[in-house]
């Protein structure tokens, strides 16, 4: 089984480009061949009217209810990023940033750094704020890991993080126990700026007229649970091929093989046709190969229709490859984790086109992969969870219930 997740890659009808949607734009001949081949639907990853973030649209795509196993993001990114969680401690998901006087943000991307943030990282990582160790460490482009490790903390705090550009927010608690957390959240946030506004990497940009990375901005608070990996729930081998640290980082968690894919990098200069090989390697011996995408969602959130097309024509090209050597046998489904409208630039509550194809699998009359196309088809309007039960039962994977 294979398990193709499409970041962000549903949309809405643009006006300017003929109200149609990225999708219905594209050239896409293999996504359309799998649509042809298959049945189809649209899918609320979470349910009707919810707005999924990347992580709990993950949790459901993989068979998980959310909101029993979800803790915050800040343990997924630390997965992701191989950072092995303690019981106490608490982790986030933090952007590299620029500010400038440290209390307002121009750029929450520092203009989508990718060069220098591992040195960076190692200039933060290893302070101690007052009984509490800092553990940080760069992910993807402008993305890292908060950990902070020690006696007394507790996840339940507010965000620093605006999540736009403007003044930079103060953590709260949002319990009593969580008093220390806040504090020394905020006393990091202020501390990174003292600290980076000087590094040489950011020197060096600002000679080279780059956005500064002067500060970090964590959000996602979270806390290690405990969820029932994936091999033990369902009795498959599964492998994950993805490029971004999150999507990693859940992967690992859920109990999949994360598959190291040199030039996947979660980015727009993703090597797509690696990922390609990657996933056709690993079904000759994993059950279910889950293979992730990002760059739909990042053309998205920057309001771009037509990079957005040809983000979807390259991811095309990829499944054309994975076509070209896929057995019949094998059941493939392609979707979304959630909607990423040109016009909202954001996630939406729109529900996203799955199609799913393969063994003796039953066809309807669908013939092309898009937001519309596929409301018509078979599968009807289901939901994430419902997913992977359906990929097993056309693979004749799912045990009998009852007599």
């Amino acid at each position: 089984m294979l398990m193709v997740v499409c970041d962000g890659v549903s949309d809405r009808p643009v006006k300017q480009f003929d109200s149609k949607t990225p999708l219905q734009a594209a050239r896409k001949p293999a996504m359309d061949a799998i649509a042809r081949n298959g049945i189809s639907g649209i899918m609320d990853v979470i349910a009707p009217g919810v707005v999924p973030g990347s992580d709990t649209a993950h949790l459901a795509l993989f068979g998980y209810n959310p909101y029993e196993v979800y803790t915050g993001r800040g343990p997924i990114e630390a997965a992701g990023a191989s950072i092995p969680l303690r019981k106490g401690d608490v982790a986030f998901r933090c952007n590299f940033a620029t500010s400038g006087d440290g209390a307002h943000v121009t750029d929450r991307r520092a203009g989508r750094i990718s060069c220098g943030t591992a040195d960076l990282a190692r200039a933060l990582s290893g302070m101690k704020i007052e009984d509490v160790e800092v553990i940080f460490k760069e992910g993807s482009e402008h993305r890292a890991v908060l950990v902070l490790r020690g006696p007394g903390l507790d996840h339940r705090v507010s965000e620093v993080d605006p999540h736009s550009e403007g003044e930079i927010l103060q953590s709260k608690a949002l319990s009593p126990s969580a008093e220390k957390t806040a504090r020394l959240l905020n006393e990091f946030v202020r501390m990174s700026h003292e600290t980076l506004s000087d590094h040489k990497v950011n020197k060096d940009r600002e000679k080279q007229g780059l956005p500064m990375a002067d500060i970090v901005l964590p959000r996602g608070a979270g806390s290690v649970g405990e969820i029932e990996p994936m091999p033990d729930r369902y009795g498959l081998k599964c492998a994950g091929v993805a490029g971004v640290t999150l999507v990693k980082g859940l992967c690992r968690i859920v109990g999949m093989d994360v598959i190291d894919v040199p030039g996947a990098t979660g980015g727009l200069d993703t090597d797509y046709m690696a990922k390609a090989e990657a996933a056709l390697r690993c079904l000759e011996t994993h059950d279910l190969v889950f293979l992730n995408v990002k760059a739909p969602d990042i053309a998205g959130h920057d309001g771009d229709f037509r990079l957005k097309v040809r983000v979807i024509e390259s991811v095309d090209m990829m499944l054309g490859r994975v076509l070209k050597d896929l057995h019949e046998e094998v059941v493939i489904a392609l979707t979304a984790d959630h909607s990423t409208p040109i016009s909202v630039k954001d996630h939406s509550a729109d529900p996203v086109p799955v199609t799913v194809s393969g063994a003796d699998s039953r066809v309807d009359s669908v013939r092309k992969y898009d937001e519309i196309s596929a409301a018509a088809g078979a599968l009807g309007r289901i939901r994430g969870t419902d997913l992977l039960p359906i990929m097993m039962g056309m693979a004749n994977r799912s045990a009998k219930f009852g007599a």
